[in-house]
């Protein structure tokens, strides 16, 4: 599998597209004026403690407050930890009161650990991490872990061993945490306790600044969008890192000679008159990508509804017939959709709850291979992802882990017309709403006449087809009645003034 990144920089945008065998797979945005905000540490003011949601608002400088769960406040090491054999039998300690933890007016050092999405403010944490190349710093905690990405029981062994032993010596000294990343896998002891040294100078930077800064300022900030793809997405199939943008090119060097040298020699520059974009289509990728429909190769589709709640994606056949039976036919497209969801998540940036409602098959293998399908493509997915098993139904409950907006919400926002419905009212719906406010008027005012503004469509209905009920309807008030078509008014929108 080769696999291209391409980064694609504005003054006030920068975009990177993963590319594998030239096919899109995900699309990353970062702009001036909404830099993503997860992982970043901030001097916070608690507003209110609220029992009721065991959680407290937190001003951190944001336009919302943001959200602070009591599962999610520090509070301390204990003086010795349990052992695995432990911790296997002993019950998860229960989370005291809010109350109990902070206070109003108190302040505390918070991690943003969610973006503002929607109408909801950020997420917080006192649970601090700081991430690097190949390991992530935890400064309130004594554990050292392994992603679950790495499944090479011997390679995990290893890494769990290196991390122990080089988190009890200088400069650890036995007063940090560590988890190892999926870069991690395959990497040399020298590298492991280089990067050790780096995130503990940086957390000694941190606390400097956390010491210095007033409420609503940032402690920590992550680096931008070019960088970090730099150290959280190349990996081993990445055969090239593209960049359009020269100044941009410069910093990314000199970033990966300093943190990532075995990346340096993939960067290059760009310098096509053709934008970068359009070398793989990716730009029509992403027009596709807000449609809702997504057409198969075998003449089926998905629809893909994503709703505050959770996203559902419905799997129709549409003109595939097959060769051989039913059951044939909705086994193959089921397969495909499968495939083709994990990519749409991927591509979408779609997370929370979602819904897959799979066409009904009766074979169990069939459903079977399906998840199995399913599964496997998900497998690929930076975001963590959890599959339950197919209900009765067909349908397959699923979660992916959501912190930053989806493509849609981040490019797109409601229509002025439908205001977010996604419908519009009918033309003769609006003409009948037109009549009852006329009578309305009547009963209200005095008035010698109403003159009726509305969009083309509703004036053009009432005079034509609606010509015997606006009689009946003039006779009825016994008042003149005027109509004026507006171009400028949407299908809804209309105005009944009184003369």
């Amino acid at each position: 599998m080769s696999e291209e990144i391409l980064i694609n920089v504005t003054p006030r945008e920068t975009r990177v597209a993963v590319v594998e065998n030239g096919m899109l797979q995900e699309v990353l945005i970062e702009r001036a004026r909404r830099r993503g905000l997860v992982g970043n540490i901030y001097k916070g003011k608690v507003l209110r403690v609220m029992p009721g949601m065991q959680a407290a608002f937190v001003d951190v400088g944001l336009s919302r407050s943001a959200f602070l769960h009591a599962s999610d406040i520090h509070r301390g090491l204990p003086e010795l930890l349990p052992t695995e054999a432990e911790a296997a039998v002993q019950p998860p300690p229960t989370t005291p009161p809010i109350g109990e933890l902070v206070r109003d007016g108190q302040e505390v050092v918070v991690q943003i650990i969610k973006d503002p999405i929607g109408s909801k403010g950020a997420r917080l944490s006192m649970h601090l991490s700081i991430p690097a190349r190949f390991l992530v710093l935890l400064p309130d905690s004594r554990v050292t872990g392994v992603s679950v990405r790495i499944e090479d029981e011997a390679e995990r062994g290893r890494l769990k061993q290196l991390l122990a032993e080089l988190a009890a010596l200088p400069p650890a000294g036995g007063h940090f945490g560590f988890i190892a990343r999926t870069n991690a896998e395959g990497t040399s002891r020298e590298l492991l306790e280089q990067e050790i040294g780096y995130l503990v100078r940086l957390w000694e930077v941190v606390q400097q600044r956390a010491r210095q800064a007033k409420v609503g300022e940032p402690i920590y900030e992550d680096v931008p969008l070019a960088l970090r793809t730099l150290r959280d997405f190349v990996r081993a199939p990445v055969e090239r890192i593209r960049i359009d943008s020269r100044e941009t090119l410069d910093k990314a060097v000199r970033f990966a000679e300093e943190f990532v040298p075995e990346t340096r020699p993939k960067i290059e520059h760009y310098p096509g008159e053709r934008p970068i974009f359009d070398l793989y289509g990716v730009e029509d990728e992403i027009q596709r990508a807000l449609q809702k429909q997504v057409p198969l190769k075998s003449g089926g589709h998905l629809v893909i509804d994503q709703t505050e709640a959770m996203t559902t994606i419905d799997v129709n056949t549409g003109g595939y017939v097959g060769h051989r039976n039913l059951e044939e036919t909705v086994y193959r497209t089921n397969l495909e959709a499968a495939q083709v969801i994990a990519r749409q998540l991927r591509l979408r940036n779609l997370g929370g709850i979602i819904i897959i409602d799979f066409i009904d098959m009766v074979d169990e293998e069939h459903r079977r291979q399906v998840l199995r399908t399913l599964e496997k493509a998900l497998a690929r997915d930076h975001a963590r992802t959890t599959v339950y098993p197919m209900s009765p139904l067909g349908l397959v409950e699923m979660t992916r882990k959501r912190t930053t907006e989806s493509l849609e919400r981040l490019l797109c926002e409601p229509c002025k017309v439908c205001e977010g419905r996604g419908v519009v009212k009918s033309v003769e719906t609006v003409v009948y709403e037109v009549f009852r406010e006329i009578t309305r008027s009547v009963r209200q005012f005095e008035t010698g006449g109403l003159l009726v503004l509305a969009s083309p469509a509703v004036v053009n209905r009432i005079i034509d087809e609606e010509s015997a009920a606006l009689a009946e309807l003039e006779a009825f008030v016994a008042r003149t009645l005027r109509f004026q078509a507006e171009e400028q008014y949407a299908p809804e929108q209309y105005d009944v003034i009184v003369l």
